[in-house]
């Protein structure tokens, strides 16, 4: 399995990144995919996840609104869409695969933890400046 997230920089708040995460090495379409973060001195915190078939998506209260996480299962690929940048959305992002499974793919738990991803990928740093 390997799953590396891009699209990190520096943006002044108020500004927009696409984050993306390229997936191989297993069947990206059973799985759902998440994305966390974590800034300096701070737990991991659960960002947003989509289904394996992307009909469902979930999001942290604190990026609701701004961030939109969208899925290509043909290129194996999802990306998170970062609107309304603030400064306190500096952090490391990462991808993860994993959800709760069922018979055709897997779906989001109610909240975005951790517990739910089995495999991480490289992170890409987001620095937001005020």
């Amino acid at each position: 399995v390997q799953l590396q997230a891009s699209g990190g920089g520096s943006v002044q708040a108020g500004g927009s990144l696409r984050l993306s995460c390229t997936a191989s090495g297993f069947s990206f379409d059973y799985f759902a995919m998440g994305w966390f973060r974590q800034a300096p001195g701070k737990e991991r915190e659960g960002v947003s996840c989509i289904s394996s078939s992307g009909d469902s998506t979930h999001y942290a209260d604190s990026v609701k609104g701004r961030f939109t996480v969208s899925r290509d299962n043909a290129r194996n690929m999802v990306y998170l869409q970062m609107n309304s940048l603030k400064s306190e959305d500096t952090a490391v992002y990462y991808c993860a695969a994993g959800g709760l499974p069922g018979q055709h793919g897997s779906s989001c738990g109610s909240i975005v933890t951790a517990v739910d991803f089995d495999s991480w990928g490289q992170g890409t740093l987001v620095t937001v400046s005020s």
